[in-house]
């Protein structure tokens, strides 16, 4: 499973990308408008933070299929290191996909919430396809199960595209969507830091070294 942070805050990637096998960071335009700056200087400071080496994901807001590739190109060219466009499934979302394939641009189908549209961006050549998992079971669907009938067509019919899962509000998404088949998953920092928190753990530790100082005086081994 490949790990993604769902912030453009510098701070919470700084921090998140040091201590978590983080693997990129996606933002979308709602993301960015929060830290209230100009995007491309935002976009350039998370990409100082990640390196050239992890993947950044932008999306793009032109409605029709060339403002896309236009606004594809010009964030490729003004970016460093490995930029991935988010692209809506749209009729004019898929042409952009297909026309940036040609020019050898990556591109993540987002606004996924049924396993068509999915099947649809990868066979236009997207990389990789986000479905909404929380935002699906707030329509009376089931995110979890659309995530898994998207890695079975994807299975099925051999096809490349990677699923991103997308829109959570606790661990146990998460958990359900990896086993159900996607192989990467973007989540906000405040969620991020709860994969690992549990009480348990944390009492161990303490116990454990309490018992160690009580036997040899010391509270660590040097």
């Amino acid at each position: 499973m490949r790990l993604y942070i769902d912030s453009a805050n510098v701070e919470q990637i700084r921090r998140l990308n040091e201590y978590f096998p983080i693997t990129g960071v996606t933002t979308n335009p709602s993301i960015l408008v929060k830290e209230n700056r100009p995007f491309l200087e935002q976009l350039k400071e998370i990409r100082e933070v990640i390196g050239e080496e992890k993947e950044l994901f932008v999306q793009l807001l032109g409605e029709t299929a060339e403002e896309m590739v236009d606004e594809a190109r010009f964030i490729t060219r003004e970016v460093p290191g490995k930029i991935i466009v988010k692209i809506p499934v749209t009729e004019e979302g898929l042409k952009a996909i297909k026309m940036l394939v040609i020019e050898n641009i990556p591109t993540l189908a987002t606004t996924i919430y049924t396993p068509f549209q999915a099947l649809m961006a990868a066979m236009a050549g997207a990389k990789y396809v986000a479905p909404y998992v929380n935002r699906i079971d707030n329509l009376t669907g089931n995110g979890v199960k659309v995530v898994a009938e998207i890695a079975k067509l994807f299975s099925t019919y051999q096809l490349p595209a990677e699923i991103v899962a997308a829109s959570f509000k606790n661990v146990q998404q998460v958990h359900d969507v990896c086993l159900a088949g996607a192989q990467s998953v973007t989540a906000g920092p405040d969620l991020i830091e709860k994969f690992i928190a549990f009480p348990a753990t944390a009492t161990d530790v303490s116990v454990f070294k309490k018992e160690w100082q009580k036997a040899y005086g010391v509270d660590r081994i040097n």
